[in-house]
Order: C-alpha cells, then sequence, then structure tokens
C-alpha cells in the first residue's frame, strides 16, 4: 500500500519560511520522481516543483523560482519543499506526489492527503 504523508504546513506571516516533508512508503524511493502541487481554492491544482529520482534535476513554476526548494532523502524516503519569502498567493493546500515515469506537470502517479499553508498578516 502506498502511502504519502505530508507535513510541516500552517500558518505564516508574509516574508516567512516554512519547510513541507513528505515521508513515502510503499514504494522503491529510489526509482520515483517526487514533486509538489498546490491548490488554492477556487482554482485548479498547479505544479510547484518536481526532483528526480537521484536529486541531480529540479524544476520549478517559475513563480516560486529562487524562493522555494526541493529536496530529496533517500535514506529515509522523504522529500521536502524549503519555502521562504512566502506571499499570501502562495496559500494553498500543498500536496506531495510520486511518479515512476512522468515528470513536472505530468507526474500524479500517487498523491498525499495535502497540508494547508497559509501566508496571511
Amino acid at each position: 500500500q502506498v502511502q504519502l504523508v505530508e507535513s510541516g504546513g500552517g500558518l505564516v506571516q508574509p516574508g516567512g519560511s516554512l519547510r513541507l516533508s513528505c515521508a513515502a512508503s510503499g514504494i522503491s524511493f529510489r526509482s520515483y520522481a517526487m514533486g509538489w502541487f498546490r491548490q488554492a481554492p477556487g482554482k485548479e491544482r498547479e505544479f510547484v516543483a518536481a526532483i528526480s529520482w537521484s536529486g541531480g534535476s529540479t524544476t520549478y513554476v517559475d513563480s516560486v523560482k529562487g524562493r522555494f526548494t526541493i529536496s530529496r532523502d533517500n535514506a529515509k524516503n522523504t522529500v521536502y519543499l524549503q519555502m521562504n519569502s512566502l506571499k499570501p498567493e502562495d496559500t494553498a493546500v500543498y500536496y506531495c506526489t510520486a511518479d515512476p515515469t512522468g515528470w513536472g506537470r505530468t507526474m500524479g502517479r500517487y498523491w498525499g492527503q495535502g497540508t494547508q499553508v497559509t501566508v496571511s498578516s
């Protein structure tokens, strides 16, 4: 049974930082690209960031480049999203995804349950 469990969401002021984590089980973690998507109220789910199985390749949506960093620890079966300089428009439910073949916006074989990130003063 595949499980992706996100954590680390919460309420933060504009300009603040959060680090999201996603712990995976039930998959051969090293064989999967990992990614993060987000969905704001009334909007479609959008791609945020992805990292290759080795961690050697990453890609980001333009709106988060220079502010967010995706990383992974294959020994812990965990992927992270470090979010700095947060803006109110980053408010959304953030979802972790794992995919053995997809990349970037095409990822989505398995999904976590999501974690809420709210950026507000």
